[in-house]
């Protein structure tokens, strides 16, 4: 073969491997892969084939971590979105029953302070156990559970709910008095410092 066949063949090589209505991406890769043969040796191919599949093994496995990690940050944000929307509708719930129940505990509070401006010593213990009363309903909107005010306020959290903790000594007066009636002793001085600790409760909670 002369030169001129010789420039004629890669000529009308070039321009069948390169027209847009032959392109033969297979062709091309081989043409390619057989020119590094030529450089790194015969098995170059082997050793970029294997090179290719972990290529694409690692592709095939980012993109399923990709979508696992996609479906857990949704999950997470749906469970964040029912969370602060069921926090919010008890909030909501709270606030209904303060606001609805507001005028017949603003009369019980009055009753209570009536029960403490007497003279008698018995009108002073029907105030504490009065307003017993009303904070064994304040625990019951709060949503604490119990056959009686004692075990509600056995649920109650120290920390979250610091002046509740304050409500076992009026409470315990309150006790003492149901059971021993007229035989206990309350001065109106105590009376009226415990009256101020269910106060300082009902006044935290918006409940008078």
């Amino acid at each position: 073969m002369d030169l001129s066949q010789s420039l004629n063949l890669n000529t009308a090589t070039q321009n069948k491997l390169f027209d847009p209505t032959y392109l033969n991406l297979e062709y091309i890769f081989n043409q390619i892969l057989e020119f590094f043969k030529n450089i790194f040796g015969a098995g170059f191919g082997d050793f970029l084939r294997v090179l290719f599949f972990i290529f694409a093994v690692l592709f095939i496995a980012i993109i399923i971590y990709c979508i696992i990690r996609i479906f857990e940050i949704r999950k997470k944000e749906e469970e964040y979105l029912h969370q602060q929307i069921a926090i919010y509708a008890q909030k909501h719930a709270e606030k209904g029953l303060l606001e609805n129940g507001g005028e017949q505990r603003n009369k019980k509070w009055e009753m209570v302070n009536k029960y403490m401006d007497s003279p008698n010593s018995n009108d002073w213990k029907l105030a504490i156990i009065e307003a017993d009363t009303m904070l064994d309903g304040l625990m019951d909107e709060l949503g604490f559970k119990g056959e009686n005010l004692g075990e509600k306020l056995k649920q109650t959290d120290r920390e979250k709910y610091p002046t509740l903790n304050l409500a076992w000594e009026p409470h315990t007066v309150r006790n003492r008095i149901a059971h021993e009636g007229s035989d206990f002793d309350l001065p109106q001085y105590e009376a009226k410092r415990l009256i101020s600790i269910y106060e300082r409760i009902f006044r935290e909670f918006n409940y008078i």
